[in-house]
């Protein structure tokens, strides 16, 4: 069993990854039915927070059915970041995250995110500014390094456990990389040979399939994995990865018919949560991720598009259900 402070996890626990505009609530609760073991809101500026924005505080809506669930926080400010520590811990989440791993120019720029990786001292500041504010437990997601050659995951692990972080998740690319290239993982994997290190280390980074989940967890030793980009439109994938572990087995692939039931329910939440009209529009981003490698579904994607109510959505459903099992059954 794996421990963050006081929340206990499954022994090597699948976690969803903190992605901007992807990982909102309805998001999130498919994943978790599908077997994400812990999940992260969409990353929230400190400075967003305590300026009381409206999308900043929209984004600490969660849910008990979503536990156990964090909060990420960014920003280069120490008082900034330890004012929105507070203002997460009012929602009761079960953690709190710090993100030192965001690559984006917007984030860097004010000296957030990854632009932190350039001054672990200030890393330092910054996360015992946030473990100081706070009685819940407090995480860290970080990148390696801001280029290759100034990788300093080594010494950014052991000062981070020394502030009292509870789990460091290490996406095993440099800032320089963005989303490109390979993630490295033997950085990881020295990381969890360290004697010095006792917190849980979870790792991050081109995981896209059972296969490689196993792999990557035999090869690497890490404590679990964080999973962001291939669970978009995909959220079987956790429970995928799980039946392999146990089984050495895979699932059968999503029917249409599941693809068609996730679309509905996360269109529903979405529309619960948004407002209808809003939340039809912000699925749009959805769709063609829902249906990826399906033939002809190009005919059905416009139509998506055009969806503004949940009557509408229901409907072309339907209508897609059909088309679908008349065309099965002329194969």
């Amino acid at each position: 069993m794996i421990k963050i402070g006081n929340i206990e996890l499954p022994e090597f626990p699948l976690l969803l990854a903190p992605m901007e505009d992807v990982s909102d609530p309805p998001f999130r609760r498919l994943c978790k039915m599908h077997g994400a073991d812990l999940m992260y809101s969409e990353f929230i500026s400190s400075e967003g927070l305590i300026r009381d924005a409206i999308k900043s505080r929209k984004k600490l809506d969660i849910f008990d059915y979503e536990r156990p669930v964090g909060i990420q926080i960014f920003g280069g400010d120490e008082e900034a970041m330890a004012m929105s520590a507070r203002i997460v811990e009012t929602v009761n989440p079960d953690l709190v995250d710090i993100n030192f791993g965001c690559p984006v120019k917007k984030v860097v720029c004010k000296g957030a995110g990854a632009g932190v990786l350039k001054d672990i001292d200030l890393m330092v500041r910054l996360t015992k500014a946030v473990v100081s504010s706070t009685h819940l437990p407090v995480t860290v997601k970080t990148r390696l390094g801001w280029d290759s050659t100034s990788i300093n995951i080594d010494e950014v692990a052991e000062r981070l456990q020394e502030t009292g972080i509870k789990a460091l998740t290490i996406h095993a690319r440099t800032r320089a990389q963005m989303y490109k290239g390979e993630a490295d993982w033997e950085h990881i994997s020295r990381i969890k040979q360290n004697p010095n290190i006792e917190i849980p280390i979870f790792g991050n980074g081109d995981i896209d399939s059972a296969e490689k989940a196993l792999e990557y967890k035999q090869k690497y030793a890490c404590d679990g994995i964080m999973i962001g980009r291939a669970a978009i439109g995909y959220p079987w994938i956790f429970n995928e990865i799980k039946h392999f572990f146990t089984t050495g087995e895979h699932l059968p692939e999503p029917t249409i018919s599941d693809r068609l039931l996730a679309v509905r329910q996360h269109a529903e939440w979405s529309a619960e949560w948004k407002g209808e009209r809003l939340g039809l529009v912000e699925m749009r981003q959805h769709y063609s991720n829902y249906f990826r490698g399906i033939p002809h579904f190009k005919e059905f994607r416009k139509k998506f598009l055009e969806v503004f109510t949940m009557e509408e959505m229901n409907s072309l459903i339907k209508e897609t259900q059909q088309f679908y099992e008349e065309y099965q059954a002329q194969l």
